[in-house]
């Protein structure tokens, strides 16, 4: 068997039906067709969850997955029709997973949907079951508690869980928990109620009653063990509505709205739905409010409902085209969203639930044709009408198209506004809703309103001018402003630059408030005034953060000046980062702390070499600190902040702040820049001081540190212009000007310093003698008896009692130094003495070496028969050889291999070049005898086992490669 989901008829267009935008009608009605034979009519029917459940007059039951329609599973009662009755009803839980069937007969039967045998469900024998209330919670393999409403009025309490056992019922417990005596129970419902889990709402409806109950159930040891509701009904009086007159024949529901497809799944439980409840008068209708406080709660869900009358809908036409005078009867009825449908004989009429205007009415069934009734998928939102033979499903398309029409006209703007989809339709609704708060006086309300909308900016904004409620006029331009495109510039500019303006007028109205002490309004103090001073001002301050670059900075700057706040003129330069302007400002008020914590933010060299010597003059402590954490200062920018210090400053050098920061640069950055050398020089040269040994100190230090990254001669020409002489003489030294620095001294009358730089003068004796020279000629000025030039003179060993004669005046006579002149020639005469001595010894050394040569003339070595040669152990009288004093022999050629293996590169090069030269015998006579003494001078110099050349021999190991080493072995 198969099911083929096509179109049998489709309700017609009509006007009343579409939007103005809609191509589509709202409800259309499609026929289902069932592509497979049936030999009985459909006495039952149920959907949920997509899955659809049809009972058939022979007891069949068929279970089709809407999904994939193809597989339909057939199942059949335990027992015939005519032992237990025709099918009567089926319930099925919104899950699709768990089914009771009751009959004609009472007779009732549970099918879960893993299974395909029903189970009796003995304990509701003979119950003839009208409604059940499934519970609220996830489905799980059992039913949980649920209720049943039977058509005596009773309404019983049920755990079902399937057993594959036998003789256990499927049934765990069975309760009746609440009898009424006002018919049968045609409807129930139970869900959470928010707060705790232990609350419940149960609604309870009859033909003729409404009953609501709301509060807490009870709880056992553990799940399924016994009742839970018998404390609900027990404890907690319901909420009736009643209705009078009722037929006997109309019939009576209680429906539900689906849940919401836009809400999550999981909010579903907490999430308010719509009831409907059918009469003979209507159908009664509202919101099941959700609340913890649930003694109000039936109450609130009563009085906000409303009755739709039977009066109301549409009445059927006759075959003449003429209405009926009697009303028809409605015998169905389900909720879809936002609309009532009612099958009214063979017609299904909808009705809009807000304002009960009629969206469809249209005729479905052929006279004669009999309807089981509507059904709601409630998990799904689909609806479907059911007759004996066919099955038609009622496709919604944009149910909350006009919704919110209907919201706005009953003034429900923030509902409408909702449910409104395109710009124009949210325009509207914004407009509507500002007219109206702007009616009742509600204008900062209006305002966020407004902004929202199309409504023309200039008639917006003149109705605030003219009520005067500027904070509403500020609160439209703020909205209006995050809805400008950004491509608007110029209007988002315009509308910044007002809204600065409005801002600085508050702020001001609200600082007279607080100066006068007086009252702003009837409900608003100083106090209050000081609160909202400090609102507003943090709202300025976020505003042009946040809009900063709508802004005009030269605009924005003249309206705040021209409205005197200063705090907000520093927080809107700040924030567009132009701190140029916020130092300047302080600078020109000369608050140092605050420009000095403006400047700790910054990183922009070019901020500190403009305001370097104003800070320099005012906070050179705090500056320099701030400066020496940077790392990207030239320091060659700040230099004329520094010299304009260094004019006004009275501070020692010690406390010299400029020489702080030119001391950091060089001993820290290790700066080589002239300029800032030079500028150091400069400072400590034109200190007032009379000590120069900062100065000193630091030439010094550049003289031990082999650099001189200052201009000499620069520094030289200060130093002689503010008379730093020990300084110009340590340039001169370092310049290697020893005579100009023992003159520059010798000027200023300073011996000792003349004297140390003759000491130091690493020059030829010539130069320092004529540096001692001219100490001697001004220590020989200055001093007033020959005793003061004899103690120098003893000082100095360069210099003789002759040398310093003609220094001294002519009426100075010799008897004044005579023991001086005595002491200088027993000098002489004792030099002379110690020459004679060293040249007779010098004599004596000569003989002595004349008489050792001709005795190596006369030397001789006896060389014994046999004697081997120590190098290659062969007959030494076998060819030409050396004897050495020590008595070791050698080949020549032996001895000459030896030598160059052990002499030098230069040393073995040439003895090869001369034994090549002799062999080949090249040249004659002197020539070749020349060649060989050379070459007997270069083998024969000395042993190579004994001499110095052994020595060179440690590092080489006794056994060599070539040698046999088995020779060697113990």
């Amino acid at each position: 068997m198969a099911l083929d989901m096509s179109t049998g008829y489709a309700a017609p267009s009509t006007s009343n039906l579409q939007d103005a935008d809609a191509s589509l009608p709202m409800f259309n009605v499609e026929l289902v067709s069932l592509q497979f034979s049936i030999s009985s009519d459909f006495v039952a029917a149920e959907v949920a969850n997509n899955v659809l459940i049809l009972a058939l007059s022979t007891g069949r039951i068929l279970r089709i997955d809407l999904d994939s329609p193809a597989d339909i599973d057939d199942i059949d009662l335990p027992k015939k029709p005519s032992e237990v009755g025709i099918i009567k009803r089926l319930f099925l839980d919104p899950s699709a997973s768990h089914l009771i069937i009751t009959t004609t007969l009472a007779e009732n039967y549970y099918l879960h949907t893993q299974s395909r045998t029903p189970k009796a469900l003995s304990r509701l024998k003979g119950v003839s079951i009208e409604s059940i209330s499934w519970n609220p919670s996830q489905p799980t393999a059992s039913t949980r508690e649920i209720l049943i409403g039977a058509s005596d009025g009773n309404v019983y309490e049920v755990y079902i869980e399937p057993s594959s056992e036998f003789y256990r019922r499927e049934e765990r417990y069975l309760k009746g928990v609440y009898k009424t005596d006002d018919g049968p129970i045609t409807g129930l419902w139970t869900d959470l109620v928010p707060g705790k889990p232990d609350l419940r709402r149960v609604i309870i409806a009859t033909p003729s009653s409404f009953l609501h109950f709301a509060g807490r159930i009870g709880r056992h040891g553990h799940e399924g063990s016994g009742s839970i509701f018998s404390r609900l009904f027990e404890s907690e009086s319901a909420t009736v509505h009643e209705v009078g007159n009722v037929s006997p024949s109309a019939k009576s529901l209680l429906a539900v709205s689906p849940e919401r497809p836009e809400t999550p799944s999981s909010d579903h439980a907490n999430a308010e739905r719509i009831f409907g409840w059918l009469t003979s008068q209507g159908v009664l209708h509202g919101k099941l409010f959700l609340s913890s406080d649930t003694s109000e709660i039936g109450g609130k869900v009563l009085s906000d409902s409303r009755m739709l009358p039977r009066s109301q809908l549409p009445p059927s036409q006759t075959p003449s085209g003429r209405a009926k005078k009697t009303q028809d009867p409605v015998s169905s009825m389900i909720l879809s969203q936002w609309h009532i449908l009612q099958l009214v004989e063979g017609r299904i009429v909808a009705t809009n639930r807000l304002d009960d205007t009629v969206v469809l009415d249209q005729t479905v069934l052929e006279p004669g044709q009999s309807a089981l009734g509507l059904v709601a998928d409630i998990k799904k939102n689909t609806y479907w009408l059911f007759t004996t033979q066919e099955i038609f499903e009622i496709v919604v398309t944009d149910e909350t198209r006009d919704i919110w029409k209907i919201l706005l006209k009953s003034q429900q703007f923030e509902a409408a506004s909702q449910y409104a989809k395109t710009s124009s339709q949210k325009d509207a609704v914004a407009t509507a809703s500002g007219d109206y708060l702007v009616g009742k006086g509600q204008y900062l309300e209006a305002a966020a309103v407004y902004g929202r909308s199309t409504k023309p900016f200039e008639q917006v904004a003149l109705t605030f001018i003219d009520k005067g409620e500027q904070d509403a006029l500020r609160k439209y331009l703020l909205t209006k402003l995050t809805t400008l495109k950004k491509s608007s510039i110029m209007q988002r500019v315009l509308v910044a630059t007002w809204l600065i303006e409005l801002y600085m007028a508050k702020l001001n109205a609200l600082d007279d408030t607080i100066t006068t002490k007086a009252e702003l309004s009837e409900s608003m103090n100083a106090a209050e005034s000081q609160d909202q001073l400090s609102s507003i001002r943090m709202e300025f301050q976020e505003f042009v953060t946040k809009y900063k670059a709508d802004l005009d900075r030269k605009t924005v700057y003249e309206i705040i000046s021209s409205h005197g706040r200063e705090e907000e003129l520093l927080h809107f330069a700040t924030v567009i980062n132009d701190y140029n302007y916020v130092l300047s400002y302080w600078v020109q008020r000369e608050r140092w702390q605050e420009s000095l914590t403006v400047l700790k933010k910054q990183t922009d060299p070019e901020i500190f070499y403009k305001y370097s010597s104003v800070l320099m003059a005012h906070v050179p402590i705090d500056l320099v600190e701030i400066m020496t954490r940077q790392t990207n200062l030239e320091a060659q920018k700040l230099i004329p902040a520094f010299l304009n210090y260094n004019n006004i400053t009275k501070a020692p050098l010690k406390q010299n702040q400029a020489v702080r920061y030119l001391q950091f640069e060089i001993n820290q950055h290790q700066s080589t820049d002239a300029a800032v050398h030079n500028t150091l020089i400069s400072i400590y040269a034109s200190h007032p001081t009379d000590d120069e040994s900062d100065l000193l100190a630091y030439l010094e230090a550049q003289s031990y540190a082999h650099e001189q990254n200052y201009d000499a001669d620069f520094a030289l020409r200060l130093c002689i212009q503010h008379k730093r002489v020990q300084s110009c003489v340590h340039i001169y030294s370092s310049m290697g000007q020893y005579v100009q620095a023992v003159d520059l001294a010798l000027k200023y009358d300073d011996v000792d310093l003349a004297s140390t730089v003759a000491d130091r003068s690493e020059t030829e004796p010539a130069l320092r003698k004529k540096l001692w020279l001219a100490i001697a000629k001004k220590v020989i000025s200055q001093s007033s008896g020959i005793k003061t030039a004899i103690e120098f003179l003893r000082r100095v060993d360069l210099l003789r009692i002759e040398d310093l004669i003609p220094f001294f005046p002519d009426f100075i006579v010799i008897d004044d130094f005579k023991e001086e002149i005595c002491a200088a020639l027993e000098d002489y005469s004792r030099k002379i003495d110690e020459l004679k001595k060293e040249m007779d010894e010098s004599e004596e050394t000569a003989a002595h070496i004349k008489t050792d040569i001709k005795a190596l003339e006369q030397r001789y070595a006896i060389v014994e028969p046999g004697e081997r040669c120590y190098v290659c152990s062969l007959p030494l009288l076998a060819r030409q050889f050396f004897v050495f004093p020590c008595q070791h022999a050698f080949h020549s050629d032996c001895l000459a291999k030896k030598v160059v293996e052990l002499a030098g590169i230069a040393r073995g090069k040439r003895i090869a070049e001369l034994q090549m030269e002799v062999s080949k015998g090249t040249g004659v006579g002197a020539k070749r005898e020349k060649a060989i003494r050379e070459l007997d001078a270069l083998v024969g110099s000395a042993c190579v086992l004994c001499s110095e050349m052994a020595v060179k021999m440690i590092d080489e190991p006794f056994i060599s490669a070539t040698d046999d080493k088995e020779e060697w072995a113990l």
